[in-house]
């Protein structure tokens, strides 16, 4: 019983330090498809943090809290760019929404949005420590975490839970809307 008590322990604990080794359930780079599936424990290059955690975090460090649930991006000639947002979405308060960012590939005007997004959200701080999230069981968060740890940002935050754990918990979710999407 103990030995199986400490192969547990030491399991959880690894999925919360900074080298998350890649099992043979994850993809060798970002996850392309199926983002709506089981995720693993941990996220390469990344911290993964419980509710309490992420609560911790927001309350000593008021890291930015990213959440990147896909929405369909409407593109017109006279319109310009809109998301269609077909119900209402709830994310974490404090957080902005930036659709689309955790594919496992962006279109190039989507890439180049995301990064200054990201700029202006850490005035350029790449020490700012960002927690990406979407819900439960969703790659999108995941693939954004190494994502943007490849574009330099160095406190990266996986909170895998997401919408449903905040929710399950009983912490509050907000209603919430796209950052318009301006392509230049």
């Amino acid at each position: 019983m103990r030995v199986w008590l400490f192969i547990i322990g030491f399991g959880l604990a690894s999925c919360y330090a900074n080298e998350c080794v890649r099992t043979r359930e994850m993809p060798t780079g970002l996850k392309l498809d199926h983002y709506r599936s089981p995720t693993p424990a941990c996220v390469p290059q990344g911290v993964t943090l419980a509710t309490a955690e992420l609560k911790t975090l927001i309350e000593t460090e008021q890291p930015v809290l990213i959440d990147v649930m896909a929405v369909y991006l409407r593109e017109d000639q006279e319109f310009g760019a809109t998301w269609l947002v077909n119900e209402p979405h709830f994310n974490l308060p404090q957080s902005v929404w930036l659709p689309n960012t955790g594919y496992g590939t962006l279109e190039p005007k989507i890439e180049t949005w995301f990064k200054a997004q990201l700029a202006q959200l850490t005035a350029g701080n790449l020490n700012r420590p960002l927690v990406f999230y979407c819900v439960a069981d969703c790659w999108m968060s995941w693939n954004a975490v190494q994502r943007v740890r490849a574009y330099g940002y160095q406190r990266v935050y996986w909170y895998k839970e997401g919408i449903d754990g905040w929710k399950a918990a009983g912490w509050p979710l907000v209603n919430s809307e796209p950052q318009p999407f301006d392509q230049k």
